[in-house]
């Protein structure tokens, strides 16, 4: 088993979470409502994973960097690490971009 796809997810995932609770964005302005957020957010992209699997649309592909280990039939254990990223990621970037556009309207 290879770990490097995970351990790259989980290293980024790290560092947007750090990006974010540093700037107060997501996360670090209210924590439980960021996590009920991102908890709706990974469930329903997982159950449109698990559609487009039982509709033979998505198949898992083999890569030398993943690990192997499957959740379910071509589920990856990495995919819920991914969709979590995927959606503190564009939080993140919504929430900051949102705040520099009120930064901007501020200035003269």
């Amino acid at each position: 088993m290879n770990f490097v796809y995970l351990a790259a997810l989980l290293v980024s995932l790290a560092c947007v979470v750090l990006v974010d609770v540093r700037f107060r964005l997501f996360l670090g302005s209210d924590w439980r409502r960021a996590l009920v957020v991102l908890a709706i957010g990974v469930a329903f992209f997982l159950a449109w994973d698990l559609a487009g699997i039982g509709l033979g649309i998505f198949v898992r592909g083999d890569g030398p960097f993943m690990t192997g280990v499957l959740l379910a039939p071509e589920l990856p254990l990495e995919e819920p690490v991914f969709l979590l990223f995927l959606c503190e990621v564009t939080m993140v970037l919504v929430l900051g971009a949102a705040r520099l556009l009120e930064r901007k309207g501020d200035r003269p």
